[in-house]
């Protein structure tokens, strides 16, 4: 039985100051590009069955800079839509609706919780039996790595929020203990 590795790309000029960026097509930051090569030595001893990426450019440059240059896109793995709260902090969304908590809320005239489940759920059924004859890499963004995890573990999407952010240009291991899924690692450099 493999793994299942979620990296989370490289760092962007919006995951530095904390900005929603779902859709929006941003590049990496020098030290964004500089971590996404340093993956590069963690992942080289591994076999891949399968490896996939958001087709967003900064999950694209990452999978590249960390070696895993036949990376298949895959919509599945696109980030939230955001919505109006595109490019925004949490403290500037705060403002416009106080108490708000992704989780519980959701974006308004994004992507609906459900909508970025059933993607996963889509992405996790084409993985999961790739996953029991090898290790599979998926290189793809915070939140979606969230969810991703919660739901191999069986959780409700709303559980993500139980999982701290993902730190850009970071692997997060899943597989399996005793036939059971589980987190192996979170934020490995």
């Amino acid at each position: 039985m493999g793994e299942l590795l979620l990296i989370r790309h490289g760092e962007t000029a919006w995951s530095r100051t904390g900005r929603h960026a779902g859709r929006t097509d941003l590049p990496l930051t020098e030290a964004g590009e500089d971590a996404a090569r340093a993956l590069a030595p963690r992942l080289a001893g591994r076999e891949f069955a399968a490896v996939f990426s958001s087709p967003l450019a900064r999950a694209v440059r990452t999978a590249e800079l960390a070696g895993l240059s036949a990376a298949e896109p895959d919509n599945g793995l696109i980030e939230w839509d955001y919505g109006r709260y595109e490019g925004l902090t949490a403290e500037e969304i705060q403002e416009l609706r106080p108490g708000w908590n992704l989780w519980r809320d959701g974006v308004d005239a994004g992507e609906d919780l459900g909508h970025v489940t059933a993607r996963v759920d889509a992405f996790l059924g084409r993985v999961r039996p790739l996953v029991r004859g090898g290790d599979v890499a998926a290189v793809a963004h915070g939140h979606l790595t969230r969810i991703l995890t919660a739901r191999w573990l069986g959780l409700g999407a709303p559980a993500a929020r139980q999982f701290g952010h993902p730190h850009p240009g970071t692997i997060n291991v899943l597989g399996h203990e005793h036939g059971l899924p589980v987190v192996l690692g979170w934020n490995m450099p």
